[in-house]
């Protein structure tokens, strides 16, 4: 009933509290979509994990504007969302909660993602149990690598693409 990427999104999400993982798997799953047919709800999950990335790392500029982005987002999919066993008016509590502790400069706390189904909970608990973690824990703030996961991997082919990407507008502008 839900994608495989949803629930390794929320086993990150709520496990290990890998927001930078969680972006990577769902902005995967929404590509696998063709251009003008991928699904916007996905945007917006993406959007609150990479806010509280931002968050955890104190960059508060960043934060601000994905967070508010995931609320206009989450607030125009709601039904879509709501199939995903997710209470909206709780996760839109959750964010403007977080908009204010961005606002204040407070230090990130996290929250969980509502689900208001027992059947996808408890796989995703089996799931966190299985892989060694604890469902709803907080972030190990000491791990640099989680923390600071996007300065510590490999960009290679997030590099290539970007190059070729440019060298195909060069040429349509050249040619």
């Amino acid at each position: 009933m839900y994608s495989e990427a949803y629930i390794e999104y929320l086993v990150h999400f709520h496990g290990l509290r890998d927001y930078f993982e969680c972006h990577e798997i769902l902005e995967e799953h929404w590509k696998e979509d063709p251009r003008g047919k991928r699904k916007l709800h996905w945007v917006g999950l993406i959007q609150v994990a990479v806010g509280l990335y931002h968050h955890r790392r104190s960059n508060f500029t960043g934060a601000e504007r994905m967070i508010a982005n995931a609320k206009r987002i989450i607030s125009t999919e709601r039904i879509e969302l709501e199939k995903l066993a997710i209470d909206v008016d709780q996760l839109l509590l959750h964010l403007s909660d977080e908009q204010q502790l961005i606002h204040s400069k407070a230090p990130y706390a996290g929250f969980e993602i509502p689900i208001t189904s027992k059947e996808l909970l408890d796989t995703c608990r089996e799931r966190c149990t299985n892989l060694g973690y604890v469902y709803g824990s907080f972030s190990d703030l000491s791990n640099p690598d989680l923390v600071h996961r996007h300065s510590r991997r490999d960009r290679t082919d997030i590099i290539e693409e970007r190059d070729q990407q440019y060298r195909i507008k060069q040429q349509k502008r050249n040619g």
